[in-house]
């Protein structure tokens, strides 16, 4: 899908090079990973727009309208991102979910925005494989 990939420090999950061949499986060698020592670090390489998917929005994501440039920021599944980061962000979007239902792995509710992102932006702009 070529989507590049952003690892920003201190990351809420081992990060590695036996971690992400364990977890990448024969997908690495095609992955761009790009690996930041620090939000600012990574906030000064961002063109677009970040958006910051949240259980603290208020905007579902398929109703909002994504551009080509933007980013998507997932936090930690267990804490999300910190409150400067979420004040630093663009837009921000959530997942709607069952009042009595837990949150989305993280990789899960990456892949349902990604897929909604790539949706608005690419697959019906020419740019890549059509939708019906």
């Amino acid at each position: 899908m070529a989507v590049a990939v952003d690892i920003i420090e201190p990351c809420g999950f081992p990060y590695g090079d036996s971690a992400m061949r364990r977890a990448g499986l024969d997908y690495i060698p095609r992955a761009m990973v790009a690996r930041h020592a620090s939000w600012q670090a990574f906030r000064n390489t961002v063109q677009g727009r970040i958006i910051l998917a949240t259980t603290k929005a208020q905007t579902p994501y398929t109703g909002f309208a994504f551009r080509p440039d933007d980013t998507l920021l997932m936090g930690q599944e267990t804490a999300g991102v910190p409150e400067a980061v979420h004040a630093a962000t663009d837009a921000a979007v959530l997942i709607p979910m069952e009042p009595s239902t837990r949150s989305l792995n993280v990789a899960l509710a990456a892949g349902m925005i990604l897929g909604e992102m790539l949706r608005q932006t690419r697959w019906n702009t020419g740019q890549g494989r059509q939708t019906s």
